[in-house]
């Protein structure tokens, strides 16, 4: 009876996932998995409706910071392709020398280094998407492998940021105050898996036959047919509006100072909203003396309220029906069989951490969302490492620092790999916002996240085997320093 109590309770996220893979439109299949969830919960658990609405609704609530994150986000990347800092970022690149081959390194390291100094992958994304996502169009990269490259590089923050929300969470829900720790603990592992995946992006570029010879200029007669003109003209003529600028290279270089004015007050560990509200201001201010911003008024109503009505046109509504999805799962307790699970079937703490890290990221699937996942799971492989292994005060906080990585790495990275996850919902939403031509969606951000691939991959397979040893300072504690209670006589 246990057991098919326990299988009702995951009905609802196979029905999300398959609805997902069958290539529903997540609009639709969020409220479905949700009204799904709540008769799980009646039944199940006996729960009454407004128990269940009730708990969405506070797991909703979880996420309205990102919702106004959101909006802002969307504005700045209309200022920042509108008043040309994109172009005069894509104008230097082009100087440099990007290449269709190497244009996915470039824009993986850069959302990178800007990821943690933002600590924000949603900001992080929506700034650079409109860059990156028209730099490789213009050098004729692939659009798939660059925006797998940018939304797998906007995570590395988030694992790895001083001033990410997601690793102040998780290390705090582990008893970790510490959070320098957290960093001396994974950076090597971290810093690690962005070098593979830099490197696996150049030899796929490669391996795609994409070429190495550098553009110098974009030629809007032909790279665009007229087809694609039209489109943009009709449908987002502010990019449009982008590559006129690249295409007359009058864009002074000074309109670069907007991107590294956000960067510069992460660094200094300002509110986001105050960075991205700098990005916002900056670059109309520049944009004046450039003579690519226009009147007040324009401003308002061209961009501010077209980067606000672009944000709630489907993603907020998605974002907030998956939110209320993870809340009802939370509400009856979905995880508690398998935590229970977790326990029988390890033999050594290894293998006791490697299950919690899949359990977090399964729960990671089941909620839909990072930050849900990290505020339920958190707490629960937290108590199964305490109420199963014994061991010194320095050698648990180690197992407590690794559950913290578990928690935000399986969060962030894990949600690359998740095709209805909100995070790829909200890249779909802004890659279409600002890159038209191509209707990406959540699985083609999958096909070529090597950074999420080798993080999740790696993180799992240096658990379970115990090879995280040769690993500087990211090793676990092992027998006999930490040992699980059920083996001790």
């Amino acid at each position: 009876m246990n057991f098919i109590k326990g299988f009702l309770k995951f009905v609802p996220v196979f029905i999300l996932a398959g609805l997902m893979i069958a290539k529903f439109d997540a609009l639709v299949v969020a409220p479905i998995a949700f009204f799904t969830a709540v008769i799980v919960a009646m039944i199940t658990e006996k729960k009454k409706w407004q128990e269940c609405l009730d708990s969405a609704l506070d797991s909703v609530k979880n996420i309205l910071v990102a919702v106004f994150i959101l909006m802002l986000a969307y504005t700045m990347a209309n200022c920042f392709m509108g008043f040309g800092v994109g172009a005069a970022v894509v104008t230097l690149l082009l100087k440099v020398g990007v290449t269709a081959r190497t244009v996915a390194v470039v824009g993986l390291v850069c959302t990178s280094i800007l990821s943690v100094a933002t600590g924000t992958s949603w900001g992080t994304f929506a700034a650079c998407a409109p860059i990156f996502l028209w730099l490789s169009h213009i050098v004729g990269g692939n659009i798939y492998l660059t925006a797998c490259a940018i939304a797998g590089g906007a995570c590395f923050g988030d694992n790895l940021g001083l001033i990410s929300d997601c690793m102040i969470v998780s290390s705090a829900i582990q008893g970790i105050k510490n959070i320098p720790d957290r960093v001396r603990h994974q950076g090597v592992w971290s810093v690690a898996c962005l070098i593979l995946a830099a490197i696996a992006d150049y030899f796929m570029g490669v391996a795609l036959g994409l070429s190495n010879a550098r553009a110098e200029a974009f030629n809007l007669t032909e790279n665009l047919t007229p087809e694609a003109v039209e489109y943009l003209t009709a449908n987002k003529p502010i990019a449009l509006e982008l590559l006129n600028q690249v295409d007359s290279g009058a864009i002074p270089v000074y309109m670069i100072i907007p991107l590294i004015l956000v960067v510069t007050l992460a660094v200094c560990k300002f509110n986001t909203f105050i960075c991205i509200g700098s990005g916002i201001i900056s670059s109309y201010i520049l944009g004046l003396f450039a003579g690519t911003a226009g009147s007040l008024s324009d401003f308002l109503d061209n961009y501010v309220y077209e980067g606000f009505s672009s944000a709630g046109s489907w993603v907020i509504p998605m974002m907030m029906w998956v939110a209320a999805f993870g809340g009802v799962m939370q509400l009856m307790n979905a995880f508690e069989p398998l935590a229970k699970l977790v326990g029988k079937i390890s033999f050594k703490v290894r293998h006791l951490m490697g299950w919690n890290a899949v359990m977090s990221l399964i729960g990671n699937a089941a909620l839909s969302d990072e930050m849900a996942q990290i505020v339920t799971i958190g707490p629960v492989i937290k108590d199964i490492t305490e109420e199963n292994v014994v061991g010194s005060e320095e050698d648990m906080y180690t197992l407590s620092l690794r559950n913290a990585t578990f928690s935000d790495a399986m969060g962030v990275f894990g949600s690359q790999l998740i095709p209805w996850h909100v995070y790829l919902g909200f890249y779909v939403g802004v890659a279409a916002a600002v890159y038209p031509l191509v209707q990406l969606r959540q699985m083609d951000f999958l096909k070529y996240n090597f950074i999420a691939i080798i993080a999740v991959g790696s993180l799992l397979i240096l658990t379970f085997t115990g090879l995280d040893r040769f690993v500087p300072r990211f090793s676990i504690p092992r027998e006999p320093k930490v040992q699980l209670k059920k083996n001790i006589k």
